[in-house]
């Protein structure tokens, strides 16, 4: 994905594994088709049955890992993380799994999401003498865990679940067994697959198909798995149970060979073009789509207008992160590094141009900029997504309206201020109708939060939290 001419990330990506003869290697192989997920740092916590290990760093999956760090981290089982840093803010001590030693047992924990009253919990646990080693709200789970007075491990977690608010897909790992926990709402997302014997967990199914996994099933909202030499057991942690998975992943977010609750990501996104030209019209003698996740919806809107698809824009795959520059002119330089048209194509052109959003409108502005450049007639562009009009409170980096330009200008502003001849987005409607989900949720069981304002859980600071006592009860 295009992480900084985009400007819309997400947070970050687990993945476990249970029960191989090499989990170090395989995580490695995991993080790798999770990297679009985070690319400021990785980490991989492993055990023998006697300790935890970890490898951690910043950067990418191979800038983090060797043959010799892998060897290191021997054993049975592992958890892995490549993390984007949305909460708690970047630096070492931020990347995950988190590993946490105590006199009674090593705990290490990978997440993927963002709990919204981690502020207040902290603030409760801080004042009953908890002392927090990272600025990560992932770190609120193991200290509610631990001061915990129930009896088993499995009771303890399930309440510490309980009093988390917002979305979460957790990893847990210790010597004995691997828990896997996902949020009420089912907000990322997140599956189990079998290998060779043994079990791997994964937010995207992509890694299952480069390790030769089989799916096996999503992981449930509201259900805590545990995995051990023994197989699988599931229960449910909480009654209080919805569907709502975030619709960017659909749109944006996880790969196009990705599987979620058994809808093909690849395959939605066409849908998600074809609805788009069955709801608006528009004369043009092209469609090209923004690289990558765009493609998809705009071989859909293609092939239901019948206009021919073309390459109009490149992507440029071996460009790393650019530095700030100091004037504008270099930083529209930037900007083509990183994505260019195809004057041959496009020029003397009445060019589609399909992206999946727009954000702040600064890049869409650019490319349609460059492609009138390149000498496009016009440049007509839709969006297969709603206008995105409100802040993202779960885990992508969009957590106030003054970010969107949505939330603050008309389509007929927005067009005129990214230089287009015209601009059509999706409706909400169109979009649930695409991806596919069962209706007998609400909302099809997705969360459409950032396009309409109504959010799955409470988001602000002043949730209410249940008696200190109760937090160790």
């Amino acid at each position: 994905m295009l992480t900084e001419l985009r400007g819309l990330n997400e947070e970050c990506g687990v993945f476990g594994v249970w029960g191989h003869h090499d989990p170090a290697p395989m995580s490695y192989y995991g993080l790798h088709a999770l990297q679009h997920r985070g690319q400021e740092g990785a980490g991989i916590v492993a055990t023998d049955g006697e300790a935890l290990r970890a490898v951690r760093g910043e950067g990418l999956v191979n800038d983090v890992f060797d043959e010799q760090k892998l060897k290191a981290l021997e054993g049975k089982a592992a958890i892995s993380h490549v993390r984007y840093a949305t909460a708690g803010g970047s630096g070492l001590a931020n990347v995950q799994p988190l590993l946490f030693n105590s006199t009674t047992g090593s705990l290490a924990i990978a997440h993927n999401g963002n709990i919204v009253n981690a502020t207040d919990l902290k603030r409760s646990l801080e004042r009953q003498g908890s002392i927090f080693q990272t600025t990560s709200d992932t770190e609120v789970l193991a200290h509610l865990i631990k001061r915990s007075h129930l009896q088993s491990f499995e009771e303890r977690t399930k309440q510490a679940l309980r009093l988390l608010k917002g979305a979460f897909a957790f990893l847990i790992l210790t010597e004995d067994f691997l828990m896997v926990a996902q949020d009420p709402n089912g907000m990322r997302p997140l599956s189990l697959g079998r290998l060779n014997g043994g079990f791997v967990v994964a937010s995207e199914t992509s890694a299952f198909d480069l390790i030769g996994a089989e799916v096996i099933r999503s992981v449930e909202p509201g259900e805590l798995l545990i995995i051990d030499d023994t197989g699988v057991r599931s229960s449910f942690y909480t009654e209080d149970r919805g569907r709502a998975i975030c619709s960017m992943e659909y749109i944006y977010f996880s790969r196009p060979d990705s599987d979620i609750d058994g809808i093909n990501i690849h395959t939605a996104r066409k849908r998600l073009g074809i609805q788009l030209a069955k709801e608006i019209q528009v004369e043009a003698d092209i469609v090209t789509g923004v690289p990558d996740s765009s493609i998809s919806a705009a071989i859909g809107f293609s092939e239901q207008t019948g206009i021919p698809y073309e390459m109009g824009l490149i992507k440029n795959r071996y460009v790393g992160r650019t530095f700030i520059q100091p004037s504008q002119e270099l930083r529209e330089r930037g900007v083509k590094m990183k994505l260019s048209p195809v004057r041959q194509v496009v020029q003397g052109k009445r060019v589609v141009m399909v992206d999946d959003s727009i954000v702040r409108g600064t890049t869409s502005r650019r490319i349609v900029n460059m492609l009138k450049e390149a000498g496009a007639s016009e440049v007509h562009v839709v969006i297969s997504s709603p206008p995105l009009k409100n802040p993202c409170f779960y885990g992508i980096d969009i957590s106030s309206d003054s970010e969107l330009i949505a939330a603050n200008h008309s389509i007929e502003e927005m067009r005129d201020l990214i230089g287009a001849d015209s601009l059509s987005f999706l409706s909400v409607e169109g979009l649930l109708q695409a991806v596919g989900r069962s209706p007998e949720y609400k909302n099809c069981g997705q969360c459409l939060a950032c396009f309409t304002g109504e959010y799955p859980t409470s988001i602000y600071s002043d949730t209410k939290l249940p008696h200190e006592k109760e937090l160790v009860r």
